[in-house]
């Protein structure tokens, strides 16, 4: 037993000993760094890595007892040679490796680093399709492109700007980027015009840079953003200083390529930086902080004065410093550093010479990644921390102006704000801004533009390769007022749409080289909708004519701004209608008419009821009564009624009635007065929806919008539908009538209306205009020219010439006076239905009040000479009801005192007392008298 107990022991010993000898921190940690040494980036990123090592190994806090040890290797930004070096750097058991610089090196050697379990920290790598799905073992410790190419989408769309062209390095830094650009400008309705990719060896080809910018001048958009290398770059700005791209109307955006340069040679070279003056530079954002001043003191005497610090150096430190904190917690939660054979490497490693068996596969590899990615730090970058996604929390760029012999600072953006004149950190700080309004909310400062001017460019013009807009003109054969084709020409035509045009193009401050291209086979009038389709196709640059601006249009091309307005109407026949002996009863239609005389009635019968108990003169024999209720009722329509109303509720029921009866009078007789002194036409078509309700056959102009509109949004029979090409054929069609195979109205838009009707008495325009549109010049979808042109329009509106040039072909004498929409003359119930709804309502309110005193009367307590003759009666139910019944219309007819009677009667019999009383006081006096009188 006691064997057993020793035995026991023992292995608990030998165990714990092998457990805390294999959780000992090894004394050196080996790591790797990849990246260009001869590159801007690299030259300041040697430096930073080594600095940040030495911080590393002399802090206690971090990783104490244990030392760094980094191998670095140059790449070249190729491809083969980084993943040669990674190869290497799998031969020697490194647990973790910074960079690569370069996004074709990190693409090749992430497949590596995820078979091996080695986490990549690039610090210079902004290529946006990184995706950690694909690539779990690569981390992001720069910013990401992604943003980047907001932040010019933003600055893009602060200054009103459509379309760019992208000058780009053809590889995965480059397509990618260009890329990510595309898709925030799509976001934002902007677009990249055209992609011009360059050759990504080291040997610039200044040809190739030559025929490139060549091709860029000949086409229209001037915002270039080019996103190359640095070499490449300042070769592109010398050959376009050359061409004259670098003056007045271009705008360049340059990505942060270009602001490291300036920062790490400043100050730039002389012939340098007179080949970028006025172009805009994004530069990364880091926050200042006493640890990036401490460093950039310290800087100054590690490098000397030939090198100076750029942001990627910042980028570089930070790497460094979380790798070292995330092995620091990988240690203190018990990890350690062991490695183990790739099962499939051993294999392949035994079949040949290449020695892959010498690569092994960190075994705390995913546990270092979490701890890498879990940690949070304020570096020299400022807050480092990573979202769900691998990206650093709180993108942010400054965007600086290269001019003199400096930068300037205009602003800055962040995902959190967009643009704004004011520190990202300071506006963390405040409520999450709207940036959904548009750039209302978004700001820089001024700029100084290529060319040295602060005005801002238009961004687009015209290209000066000669090349003719290829515009599209309807060829008609109606309504030649509009446009028409020169008899004997091609390409020439006049009009009211294009001497508009014309007018507007001159109104442009450049030049507008344009081709008209008739459209049509001129036989009859075009398919307008299909002539604007073939803009999408590229068969035209523009349409100009009288083309509707209409929905299904907008949909895939830009108009201008309207320049005549325009809409659907209705065009029938009509007939003048005489005074005639019966003219007096048009002014109100038949509903009318009855309505108002059966309220006469009303109101006469209710008046009759509410005086008939107080007032003698609604008192009398049957016939008596019916004729004063008659009389009463229709005398009031001229205020000549001689009965007085005495009670309370009557005088109220017969001041509401009078004044109605005065709104009444004053219609009527305004209306009989137009209809005996004004010209009255009339017509059974009254607008769109009487049309719509018949079954008439309607007209309408061949090519028009009109025919697709009725069929599709009115829902009327195709059946029903006639096309009509001349205003010829609309006169004739309406002349017929549906009878004789013509029409019964014809439905177009209204400045042909107007033309046709100048000339053509005998037809008005019935009902309001159903469709409000107008017509413009179409051009394909974002067009700079869509927008120029619609300001030209604006200023020939405001100045006058539209007008002028309207009155030049539409002007018409003839049947102008009388050109009116028809409109029903007669007055309808609608009208008036307010007013006899008052007058009913109070005639109601009226009745019932009067019958709720008469039945409280009825209700009293009757005499007794009342209840002996009640007892007397037959006490059946029957009985009950006929004696109420006879009680109730006994008490309706019985006359009752006024308040007025009832108050002289009382006069007039204390009156009667007065005199009384002073007759007995005289023959008192008398009888005193004569009593005392001396001579009796």
């Amino acid at each position: 037993m006691k064997q057993l107990w020793a035995l026991l022991f023992l292995s608990c010993l030998c165990t714990g000993l092998f457990t805390k000898a294999h959780s000992e921190k090894p004394k050196v940690v080996k790591i790797g760094s990849i990246f260009s040494f001869d590159s801007v980036i690299g030259k300041v990123a040697k430096i930073a890595i080594d600095e940040a090592v030495k911080d590393v190994n002399s802090n206690p806090d971090i990783l104490s007892g244990t030392k760094f040890s980094v191998s670095m290797q140059n790449s070249n930004c190729s491809g083969f040679m980084g993943m040669v070096e990674a190869l290497r750097f799998m031969e020697k058991d490194i647990v973790g490796i910074i960079g690569p610089q370069c996004s074709v090196v990190a693409h090749m050697i992430s497949h590596m680093a995820n078979e091996l379990r080695v986490p990549l920290l690039s610090f210079a790598v902004t290529d946006p399709v990184m995706s950690p799905l694909q690539f779990p073992y690569f981390i992001r410790t720069t910013q990401s492109d992604l943003y980047q190419m907001d932040a010019i989408a933003s600055i893009v769309d602060f200054y009103g700007w459509k379309e760019v062209i992208a000058v780009f390095v053809d590889d995965d830094f480059g397509r990618n980027g260009v890329a990510a650009l595309n898709d925030k400008l799509a976001s934002r309705r902007l677009r990249i015009t055209y992609k011009a990719g360059l050759h990504p060896d080291t040997a610039v080809n200044k040809n190739e840079i030559m025929n490139m910018l060549i091709k860029i001048m000949l086409l229209q958009p001037r915002i270039i953003v080019i996103h190359v290398y640095s070499e490449l770059g300042f070769a592109v700005f010398k050959e376009a200083k050359y061409l004259g791209m670098m003056g007045n109307g271009y705008v360049w955006i340059a990505t942060d390529w270009l602001s490291t340069n300036l920062d790490s040679s400043s100050p730039l070279s002389p012939e340098r930086l007179e080949t970028i003056q006025g172009v805009l530079v994004l530069r990364p954002h880091t926050p200042d902080s006493s640890l990036k001043r401490e460093f950039f003191k310290r800087w100054r005497k590690v490098s000397g004065a030939s090198l100076a610090l750029n942001t990627y150096a910042l980028y570089a430190y930070d790497s460094v410093m979380l790798l070292a904190r995330g092995l620091d917690k990988f240690f203190k939660d018990g990890g350690n550093i062991s490695f183990s054979n790739h099962s499939m490497l051993n294999t392949l490693g035994k079949s040949g010479n290449l020695n892959l068996e010498a690569m092994t596969v960190f075994d705390g590899g995913e546990t270092l990644l979490k701890d890498i990615l879990g940690t949070r730090m304020v570096g020299l970058t400022g807050q480092l921390q990573f979202t769900p996604d691998r990206s650093r929390t709180r993108p942010a760029y400054d965007i600086i102006n290269v001019a003199g012999t400096g930068v300037r600072q205009i602003g800055y953006w962040s995902n959190h704000s967009g643009l704004s004149t004011v520190l990202p950190e300071l506006l963390y700080t405040k409520e999450q801004p709207n940036m959904s309004s548009g750039t209302t909310s978004q700001k820089l400062r001024h700029v100084i533009w290529p060319g040295e001017t602060f005005t801002k460019p238009r961004g687009w013009v015209f290209s000066n390769n000669g090349k003719e807009l290829k515009i599209g003109v309807p060829r008609r054969v109606s309504y030649k007022e509009f446009v028409s084709q020169i008899r004997g020409t091609e390409n020439m035509f006049k009009g009211f749409c294009i001497d508009v045009f014309t007018a507007a193009v001159n109104l442009l401050p450049y030049a507008v080289p344009v081709k008209f291209i008739p459209y049509g086979n001129g036989k009859e009038n075009p398919s307008y909708t299909h002539m604007v389709e073939m803009i999408t196709t590229g068969n035209f640059d523009g349409v100009v004519g009288d083309v509707a601006i209409v929905t299904n249009r907008t949909k895939i091309v830009d108009f201008t701004q309207p320049y005549a307005a325009s809409g659907l109407v209705v065009v029938a026949p009509f007939k003048k209608l005489n005074s005639g002996a019966w003219a007096f009863l048009r002014p109100f239609n038949r509903l009318m008419w009855a309505v108002t005389g059966c309220c006469f009635l009303f109101v006469g019968i209710v008046v009759w009821i509410l005086e008939h108990r107080t007032n003698d003169e609604f008192r009398g024999p049957p016939k008596r009564q019916c004729v004063t209720i008659l009389w009463f009722s229709f005398s009031t329509m001229f205020f000549a009624h001689r009965e007085n109303t005495v009670s309370t509720l009557g005088r109220l029921v017969l001041i509401i009635w009078l004044f109605v009866v005065l709104i009444i009078n004053s219609s009527y007789t305004a209306s009989l007065t137009s209809i005996l002194t004004v010209q009255q036409l009339s017509s059974p078509i009254k607008g769109i929806e009487s049309l719509r309700e018949r079954d008439d056959p309607i007209g309408y102009q061949v090519g028009s919008f009109a025919e697709s509109y009725l069929r599709n949004e009115l829902n009327i029979s195709e059946s029903r539908l006639v096309p009509l090409g001349t205003p010829e054929a609309y006169a004739k069609a309406l002349k017929d009538g549906p009878s004789k195979g013509g029409v019964a109205a014809i439905v177009d838009e209204r400045p042909y209306v107007e033309l046709f009707l100048s000339s053509n008495c005998a037809y008005r325009i019935v009902g309001q205009e159903f469709t409000k549109s107008g017509w413009g010049f179409a051009f394909p979808r974002d067009s700079p020219l869509a927008i120029d042109l619609s300001t030209a329009i604006l200023e020939l509106a405001e100045n006058g010439d539209l007008q002028r040039i309207h009155d030049k072909w539409l002007m018409k004498n003839a049947c102008t006076l009388e050109n009116a929409e028809l409109e029903s003359d007669r007055l309808h119930l609608k009208s008036f239905w307010g007013l006899f709804l008052i007058c009913g309502v109070a005639c109601l309110l009226a009745l019932f009040l009067y019958f709720v005193q008469i039945i409280r009367q009825l209700y009293k307590k009757p005499s007794d000479d009342a209840i002996a003759r009640e007892q007397q009666q037959n006490h059946d139910s029957s009985s009950m009801r006929s004696t109420r019944l006879q009680r109730f219309l006994s008490l309706m007819d019985e006359k009752e005192e006024s308040k007025h009677e009832s108050k002289k009667r009382k006069i007039d019999g204390s009156m009667n007392d007065t005199s009384g009383s002073t007759r007995s006081r005289g023959f008192d006096r008398e009888r005193s008298f004569n009593s005392v009188n001396p001579l009796d």
